[in-house]
């Protein structure tokens, strides 16, 4: 190993020439690693200021549910602008930074470096994060991404950007960037992120089918407790009824309840890739977590607590049930219904309401129950396709006409939606029972129960009334209330009225609205009656049932009180310190000093990277002046620390014997990519949708090259063209390495409208069945070998370039 005298912008520092070489690459290495965490830690408080930047808020006037004008808050950044600037900036500024400092210490001579690490941290992130996100998602869920379009858009700059470099380094002036090729491509920066803009706004759509972003107006609900507008994606009712689990907990303590509490809210908060980017950083820094930590007591009980809520939430009588066209609801017409077994099928009616302009896929499948398959009915799995304005469609289930006599036999249809949807849910008659029957008796009329419980804040009571011991021909039956504790007009809206069955169905509901008041009452109760039937109809045993109205009033007393105490809970979970004193005392205590939830693995990682987090708790906080303090502080420490990576890389490579092309493409795109990677893994388990772990890419990589590229050749073509000379920016390396990652891209994005789809892949670009999620994962990983090993080849032309210069 012969000894490398390279120096850089500021290494080495001491005089290393008698120094052993193997020694020597050993401590480089060491340091580069070493410098990677200090980049992850120096870009978690970059992060944090970019999230206290961009959730500023503005106050605009509303009109309320009572028509009352208030006050509220609303978020100022435009989401897709702030994940294509700031956001974008931030998971991002390394690579840009090195590019940038390469040029300006190489006397503004392009370099392989900074170029390198742009496009091989690229084709990492595409590739690699992209294959471990499909991978990660368990059986059989899949994730979609929502904002599509936008999507789209950045997807296609992506590729472009690197078409563009080809442009300038071979098609146009070749070997040489102008100052013309540079404006433009720093422009292609705001070109982008205006037509995102345009495109999230459906600017490019008829006025009528715009919508307003969540953070400006709609789909968002009014918290009068803060006076500020709350995304409804926050499932206010499901926490509330984990809050209420937790609180007649016997065997917890009111600080325990409020710590299970904040873990449910924080759960539920809609959360920013900068969180889970944040989130991944002090998960390597044994730093203070952004999810709070339980111990396995606590643990076990939050898991028990959410497993009877889902359980409720399916099976309860207590529902909300809000009227809504923001989004589809599909469901079967009926949850019963008969036939006869001599007419040979079953037609079953599955209805949508609400949003009708979309088009909606769901899969139906029957279930056995008495009947057998084959036997008593021919097996359907399948999937029906709503149109845009269609409102019911129709199952055929042929029905097995034998000469045998046998009792009556059920089986039961069961729906669910074909892939993800933001705008689609499947209601609550998500199943319906097929009963075949051997006789043409119009059969009796009953309540399915003799008692139901309801909550006063419901709004409608639903109560269902059963058809028995036949279904032919169409029948009805009168039906009234009687008031016990509960009054009618006062605690429901009763009266009298008429259910009518049609032939073959078997179950029908009666819906009382039920008034809910602010004053404390006990329990109320009052009684439906059945009366009157027609049809040939015969009253079944249970002709009454009762209804007991259930307050909420003490609840929500109790409610308040352990919402004080997790408050302070939540507080403790925020992404930035409020105080230097504050940000110094997590620097200096393993996972923020909450020590009773450390592990072993945090002390470790705490007192490794101690250094640099005392270092960076220089910074001032994210609390003063919106933010911005801390991002031109935090922007100006990960410039320094860039310049030391990139000489350290660039020492070591050359004491190794790599070039600066090869060891841009693995070492350094690895180290500045790994947080990405951990970040987009946990967001794709946490979300509902793919946008926070793969949306973010293709923004990310655009931006690279329109900044990290354009910016520096900016500044250089500035420079020279004062010298009256041009700059000079060999194409070989950098143009090959280009023409491979976009054609490597083209594919993977390909593959991922692909798996969008193609019902076999799941329906959606994340997850779905075993094999093909798999399959998509290790051809996304092998392209991304295939990259680095061809492009390493050429550098060492070992074979020849795709480019030639």
């Amino acid at each position: 190993m012969s000894y490398c005298n390279k120096t850089g912008l500021l290494l080495p520092i001491l005089d290393e020439s008698n120094w052993n070489q193997g020694f020597r690459g050993f401590l480089y290495l060491a340091g580069l690693l070493y410098s990677f965490l200090g980049v992850a830690i120096i870009a978690d408080i970059f992060m944090c200021a970019i999230e206290v930047i961009t959730s500023q808020t503005r106050r605009i006037k509303i009109s309320d549910k009572d028509g009352n004008m208030k006050e509220v808050e609303v978020r100022i950044w435009n989401d897709t602008v702030a994940n294509l600037t700031l956001m974008a900036l931030g998971s991002s500024a390394p690579e840009i930074l090195l590019s940038i400092i390469e040029i300006v210490g190489n006397n503004f001579k392009a370099g392989d470096l900074g170029p390198g690490t742009i496009v091989g941290s690229a084709a990492f992130n595409l590739l690699v994060i992209t294959a471990t996100c499909i991978v990660a998602i368990p059986n059989p869920e899949g994730r979609r991404i929502k904002g599509i379009k936008v999507f789209a858009v950045t997807a296609t700059f992506s590729i472009f950007a690197y078409l563009w470099l080809y442009i300038v380094l071979v098609a146009r002036t070749k070997n040489i960037v102008d100052l013309t090729e540079a404006i433009i491509t720093l422009c292609f920066f705001f070109v982008l992120v205006l037509i995102s803009y345009f495109v999230d706004r459906n600017f490019f759509c008829p006025r009528k089918a715009r919508r307003i972003s969540d953070t400006e107006n709609g789909h968002l609900a009014f918290d009068d407790s803060t006076g500020r507008l709350v995304p409804d994606s926050f499932d206010k009712s499901s926490a509330n009824s984990f809050l209420k689990a937790v609180k007649t907990r016997t065997d917890i303590t009111a600080e325990e309840a409020a710590k299970l509490a904040a873990a449910k809210l924080q759960e539920q908060e809609k959360k920013s890739y900068i969180w889970y980017r944040v989130g991944a950083a002090r998960l390597v820094s044994g730093s203070k977590r952004v999810t709070p930590l339980l111990d396995a007591r606590l643990q076990k009980i939050f898991d028990d607590i959410e497993m009877k809520n889902k359980k409720f939430s399916s099976t309860a009588d207590v529902r909300d049930d809000p009227e809504t066209t923001t989004r589809t609801t599909i469901e079967f017409t009926t949850a019963a219904c008969a036939v006869m077994e001599n007419e040979k099928m079953v037609k079953v009616g599955i209805s949508r309401t609400g949003k009708l302009n979309n088009t909606i896929k769901v899969r139906y499948e029957t279930l056995p129950g008495t009947a057998e398959p084959e036997k008593d009915y021919i097996p359907q799995n399948d999937v029906l396709v709503f149109e845009p304005n269609e409102k019911i469609k129709y199952v055929t289930i042929p029905i097995v006409d034998d000469n045998e006599w046998e009792p009556d036999e059920n089986f039961f249809i069961q729906i669910w939606l074909e892939g993800s949807y933001d705008d689609a849910i499947i209601g609550e008659k998500n199943s319906t029972e097929i009963t075949i029957i051997n006789d043409d008796e119009p059969g009796e009329i009953a309540f399915n129960k003799a008692s139901y419980l309801f909550k006063e804040s419901c709004g409608t009571a639903k109560v269902e009334i059963v058809r028995k011991n036949g279904s032919d021909g169409t029948i009805s039956v009168n039906w009234k209330t009687i008031d016990g504790s509960a009054i009618n007009g006062k605690d429901y809206r009763g009266g009298t009225g008429k259910i009518e069955f049609q032939h073959g169905e078997m179950s029908k509901l009666i819906e009382i609205p039920l008034i809910d008041d602010d004053i404390f009452e006990n329990d109320e109760t009052f009684h439906i009656e059945l009366f009157d039937p027609n049809g040939g109809a015969k009253l079944g045993s249970r002709t009454r049932t009762a209804l007991t109205i259930v307050n909420d009033d003490v609840y929500n007393s109790l409610l308040d009180k352990v919402v004080a105490l997790t408050r302070i809970n939540v507080h403790r979970l925020k992404l930035g310190s409020q105080s230097w004193g504050e940000q110094f005392t997590n620097a200096m205590t393993v996972n923020g000093g909450d020590v009773e939830n450390a592990t072993g693995m945090d002390y470790f990682l705490h007192f490794l990277t101690f250094g640099w987090k005392v270092i960076f708790a220089i910074i001032p906080p994210p609390s003063m002046l919106g933010g911005w303090l801390t991002f031109i502080a935090s922007l100006g420490m990960i410039g320094f620390l860039t310049a030391i990576v990139g000489d350290l890389a660039g020492i070591f490579g050359c004491i190794v014997g790599l070039r600066d092309a090869v060891t841009a493409i693995t070492f350094v795109a690895l180290g500045t990519s790994l947080p990405d990677l951990f970040a987009s893994k946990t967001a794709a388990l946490n979300e509902k949708y793919a946008d926070n772990s793969i949306g973010n890419v293709t923004g990310s990589n655009s931006v690279n090259v329109f900044l990290g590229l354009g910016l520096p050749w900016l500044i250089a073509t500035i420079y020279w063209n004062s010298q009256n000379k041009e700059f000079a920016v060999p194409a070989g390396n950098l143009a090959s390495s280009v023409i491979l990652f976009t054609i490597c891209a083209v594919i993977c994005i390909a593959l991922l409208m692909l798996r969008r789809i193609i019902p076999s892949f799941g329906g959606s670009e994340l997850g779905g069945p075993t094999k093909s999620k798999y399959i998509s994962g290790l051809l996304l990983v092998t392209l991304w070998i295939v990259y680095v090993v061809i492009s390493s080849l050429q550098v060492y032309r070992i074979i020849p370039p795709i480019v030639k210069t």
